[in-house]
């Protein structure tokens, strides 16, 4: 069927759009009023540009010149129920969903008017001519499907979080951590709280958003409130650290990008000191450390941890380890603002937060970091190793290896061993590819012959995006429940929730060890986590207990599961 596309003259008022894409030649008026297009611009920043963008694929697909090839009419239909859509038949909506293997959620919640100010917006951005296929890039780059293991764990509902929002997802909680001191669980929702358990009853120890009047939340993913972590002393001292997004050009940032980029908002890290540590509520002060500029609403500051396994007198006791995410930088054509000792974007950063001798005198740089002897007074010395678009979960195992995980861009999701002062090689690199930053991101290609000469370091474990769109770090389980699970790291897919580990024995530099997958039953049943939280993406987390016993839960449902003993099959 022939595509047409025809414009309505009509100055400043209406543009009209056909496509023969999924629902024959539909017509419909769109307007062009410049309200209308600024209010989708906001829409647009709000609730899509977490996934999409105008110069990459990402998450989702590059929406520039999206209206010159979908129908006003069918945008409609698929941004209001995506599901929907999906399960219907159309041939496009299935087909995008086969192409990213992630479902967008339903945007039930918004207006009629609000999608067509959306659609107002698309209109604005037109398409780009399109590459011609690459014969050199690699199409499948782990063509061995990850391997099923017998291994299925019962799971027990533990806890349920209560809503923060009435509309998908219900809540947004993305970390849980056992405070030994206090021996209870603190859990974080991203809008905002943290809640403390007491006698198993969620208690809302701290709301950022009641201290922080420029504290963001969307456009969702990875805003809001991004991670919280305990000083080890904190029984004596009172001390904690969270970190948190604000809008753009909130304060002046600490970690600034230049003006002729634009800025979507800025990530915070702060010290709270609560003036009685066995309070049940918090009552204290807050004192901002760090504030770094973002290009987008992207690959943020979602992890902040110590090292659990440093004690009293050892270098690294006190230090805080923070993953920062690129921003969205090298998939907004910026790549230039990371993998760079002058640059912070893309990079896990190891500070004293109680020293002073960090440029704007509100934390310490350990002595031992790499690059504190660098002449170059721009260098970033609070860089603990870099080259990373996102290194959202960090652990320690039992005999002391830092494990992180990296959330790709297009093809691979990978664990890292961390190793001071290396180079994970984003955006040059993605697994054990090579990349061209400076053209597509999405597409990558076999290592250079001397790729020796740039002394990468690889990932020790990885799954492409035939397998899962979003690497989830958990733990090594270390607990008595599951013999079965001893040794090794649980991990999975944060979209569609599927469950992975490795064996910790076969990690070794230079070679990737074998991910496989473990199943989940509820009453002994076998299920899945997209099943028992009845949403199209699972946005799933993992915790872990003073035993070395783990957790599971859900964002849309806020269900939190522990893991409870071997199941049999069934």
């Amino acid at each position: 069927m022939k595509k047409l596309i025809f414009s309505l003259i009509i100055p400043g008022t209406f543009v009209l759009i056909t496509s023969s894409c999924g629902v024959g030649n539909t017509t419909k008026l769109v307007s062009t009023d410049s309200l209308s297009i600024a209010q989708g611009q906001i829409l647009f920043n709000q609730n899509c540009s977490g996934c999409h963008g105008f110069h990459q694929n990402g998450i989702g697909p590059n929406l520039s010149g999206i209206t010159e090839t979908d129908s006003a009419e069918w945008l409609r239909r698929f941004i209001r129920e995506p599901k929907k859509m999906i399960e219907s038949g159309d041939e496009h909506a299935k087909k995008i969903y086969a192409d990213y293997h992630s479902m967008m959620p339903s945007f039930t919640a918004i207006t009629d008017n609000q999608i067509d100010q959306l659609i107002s917006f698309l209109q604005t951005r037109r398409g780009t001519k399109k590459e011609k296929d690459d014969p050199f890039s690699i199409k499948d780059p782990i063509p061995e499907k990850i391997e099923a293991s017998n291994i299925q764990v019962d799971l027990e509902q533990f806890n349920q979080l209560p809503p923060s929002s009435d509309k998908q997802p219900l809540t947004r909680i993305s970390k849980m951590d056992w405070v030994s001191s206090l021996k209870t669980w603190f859990i974080l929702d991203q809008r905002g709280k943290l809640y403390k358990l007491i006698n198993q009853n969620q208690v809302t120890w701290l709301d950022i958003s009641k201290w922080k009047p420029d504290f963001i939340n969307q456009p969702g993913l990875a805003t809001g409130f991004g991670s919280f972590a305990f000083h080890p002393d904190y029984i004596h001292n009172g001390i904690f650290y969270t970190t948190h997004s604000e809008a753009a050009h909130s304060k002046k940032a600490d970690f600034a990008i230049d003006d002729s980029i634009k800025q979507t908002l800025q990530w915070v890290l702060c010290e709270w000191k609560i003036s009685d540590p066995m309070a049940p509520l918090f009552k204290g002060t807050c004192r901002e450390l760090m504030r770094i500029d973002m290009v987008s609403g992207i690959h943020g500051v979602q992890e902040i941890i110590f090292n659990p396994m440093a004690k009293p007198g050892q270098e690294d006791y006190g230090n805080l380890y923070i993953g920062v995410g690129d921003g969205g930088s090298a998939e907004n054509g910026f790549s230039f603002l990371t993998h760079h000792p002058d640059k912070i974007w893309g990079s896990i950063l190891r500070i004293n937060p109680m020293g002073r001798n960090s440029n704007n005198g509100q934390y310490g740089i350990p002595k031992q970091n790499p690059f504190t002897k660098n002449s170059d007074s721009n260098t970033v010395r609070e860089i603990y190793a870099d080259g990373f678009r996102n290194p959202n979960r960090i652990t320690w195992t039992h005999d002391g290896l830092m494990l992180a995980t990296n959330i790709g861009q297009a093809n691979i999701e990978a664990i890292d061993i961390i190793l001071k002062g290396h180079d994970y090689g984003w955006p040059l690199r993605e697994g054990r590819f090579s990349m061209h930053a400076d053209r597509d991101i999405n597409k990558i290609y076999p290592l250079p012959a001397n790729d020796s000469v740039f002394h990468y370091t690889y990932p020790v474990a990885a799954f492409d995006h035939d397998e899962g769109n979003a690497i989830e770090g958990g733990f090594e389980y270390t607990g008595n429940s599951i013999p079965e699970l001893r040794g090794k790291y649980l991990f999975g897919d944060i979209p569609s929730g599927r469950l992975f580990y490795i064996n910790l024995s076969e990690l070794k530099s230079g070679k990737l060890a074998k991910v496989k997958e473990w199943f989940v039953s509820l009453n002994s049943k076998r299920t899945t986590l997209l099943e028992l939280c009845g949403q199209n993406r699972v946005d799933l987390r993992f915790g872990k207990d003073e035993k070395g016993e783990m957790y599971i839960f859900t964002k849309p449902d806020g269900k939190i599961y522990r893991l409870k003993n071997i199941s049999n099959p069934k």
